[in-house]
């Protein structure tokens, strides 16, 4: 049985460990989603088996007792948006490890725009600057709910709440405004410049009588 104390493995590694699309694929996929370690993809991927040998499983059976397990199993994923209200154990079948990393908690707020980057994404949640309903979570691989999605937010206590931070993403409508400001500063220059040189003797001179 093993000692009680020492949890067992909640994933399994690949059966062979030098198989080179495999290895190309997890590095991919690491980049794409800022992943540091690969016991998070395998973690994944478990989880995606098991999903995946539950679904054929149902589809074999006939009964009561499998029809409340196929609705348990769907609604589980319906609640976690990787599945929709109306799919059946075919779709389930169909899932893919990238459905599981975009409900990723580090996936959805770097979507949202409240970071920079990916990786910035993973360490504002180790640092405790990422709440979801007004709660502090510290783990990058939290699975978000639909109903979560809306209520992700900087942590109340963060400092990240101050709008002048300087590693908060500046918004698109700030942006639009700073280049406006930007550009509205030539464009009066240019009108100056525009100007015959006799209009500014003229303006000079009387700038000096009214002096």
């Amino acid at each position: 049985m093993g000692d009680p104390k020492k949890p067992r493995k909640k994933y399994q590694t690949p059966t062979h460990p030098w198989q080179r699309e495999r290895i190309n694929l997890e590095k991919e996929l690491a980049k794409e989603y800022g992943i540091k370690r690969k016991n998070e993809l395998w973690k994944l991927s478990s989880e995606l088996r098991r999903y995946k040998g539950q679904a054929k499983k149902l589809v074999a059976v006939r009964g009561e007792q499998s029809q409340k397990e196929k609705e348990q199993l769907i609604k589980k994923l319906v609640k976690f948006n990787l599945l929709k209200g109306d799919a059946g154990l075919d779709d389930v079948l169909g899932l893919d490890i990238k459905d599981l990393l975009e409900r990723r908690l580090q996936t959805i707020i770097f979507k949202k725009g409240l970071t920079r980057t990916i990786n910035q994404a993973r360490q504002l949640i180790t640092h405790g600057h990422i709440a979801v309903n007004n709660q502090k979570v510290t783990v990058p691989s939290y699975r978000v709910a639909i109903e979560e999605e809306s209520k992700i937010s900087y942590n109340p206590k963060s400092s990240f709440n101050n709008p002048e931070h300087p590693e908060r993403v500046v918004k698109k409508e700030e942006v639009k405004t700073q280049t406006k400001l930007k550009e509205k500063k030539p464009k009066e220059e240019e009108k100056i410049l525009e100007k015959p040189k006799e209009e500014i003797v003229k303006e000079i001179i009387e700038n000096g009588k009214e002096n």
